[in-house]
């Protein structure tokens, strides 16, 4: 952490620079047109402005460069932190469970339920490693299988099950789906992947007891809208495209109380890029909360 901090502080020196610099400039620049325009210097006047702009310029695309790297650090930084979180956590359970029936006879009934404690942590483990090692193959996911039709209703009550399995919670009490029969050609595993990173977020940001309405609606053009409206606080209006970008996560790591990396909606944005599809965000209608609107290329279902 003490890392992390470090280096978002030695940005601050190519700012005040530039700035400093940029303000030399226009300066010097004012000085140059006043005083060959006194001297009637015309042909001096022109280069010298045309240089001093160029400067300018120059000055303004590194400014520029300079906060887009500084944002990308923060990103970087609180990926760092939200990783090293997520890994500790599953792997401090893990043994402390194994040191408990280490060192106290326990009855069958608690082995079993420590057993299957430690077998979620596993699978908490192993999904994090997983979607860290997606990332940097998003172009090749799912390439080892053919496109195909893929009915889409059976397919998102699935990634609904996943989602509230890794949450504990109980499909059928949070989930409503209104879907319209459609069908999309794509490889299953890019579409599964989708639509369980939203509805895990779906889940994850949620009220305390989340609600979640997926409606499924197919378009002219052969488009189809899957609309995956939560009951969560919503996504301030400033955070709606940034929350597609690789790291991003709003606020502070250490004040974060939803576990997570930064990853997921990326992964979500570069596959339906890749499906030649849109997301999009924005607030319900009704209440609060957001809704995530996917719109893939697909047709109809007989």
């Amino acid at each position: 952490m003490a890392f992390s901090l470090r280096k978002r502080g030695t940005l601050h020196l190519p700012i005040t620079l530039s700035v400093a610099l940029m303000t030399l400039n226009i300066a010097l620049m004012v000085i140059w047109i006043v005083l060959f325009a006194q001297l009637d210097q015309y042909p001096m006047l022109t280069i010298g402005t045309i240089a001093f702009s160029l400067i300018l310029v120059g000055l303004s695309i590194y400014m520029f460069l300079t906060i887009k790297a500084i944002r990308l650090n923060r990103r970087q930084a609180n990926f760092v932190d939200s990783v090293t979180h997520e890994l500790k956590t599953p792997i401090a359970s893990l043994q402390l469970y194994l040191e408990t029936l280490q060192m106290r006879s326990l009855t069958p009934e608690q082995c079993a339920n420590f057993y299957g404690i430690m077998e979620t942590q596993l699978q908490r483990l192993d999904g994090l490693i997983n979607q860290l090692l997606e990332v940097g193959r998003l172009d090749a996911i799912g390439h080892q299988s053919q496109p195909e039709d893929l009915l889409l209703e059976p397919l998102l009550r699935r990634c609904a099950s996943t989602a509230c399995t890794n949450h504990n919670q109980d499909a059928d009490k949070i989930f409503t789906f209104d879907v319209a029969p459609a069908i999309v050609n794509a490889r299953r595993m890019v579409v599964e992947m989708i639509f369980g990173n939203l509805f895990d977020n779906a889940v994850k940001y949620g009220a305390e007891r989340p609600l979640v309405d997926v409606e499924v609606r197919v378009k002219d053009r052969g488009r189809v809208v899957v609309k995956i409206s939560d009951n969560g606080q919503g996504v301030p209006v400033e955070h709606r495209k940034k929350i597609f970008k690789l790291f991003y996560r709003g606020g502070n790591e250490l004040e974060r109380t939803k576990k997570g990396t930064g990853l997921g909606l990326y992964i979500v944005r570069t596959l339906v890029h890749i499906l030649k599809g849109k997301i999009s965000v924005y607030d319900r209608a009704v209440g609060s909360g957001s809704v995530f609107e996917v719109e893939l290329p697909g047709r109809a279902a007989a």
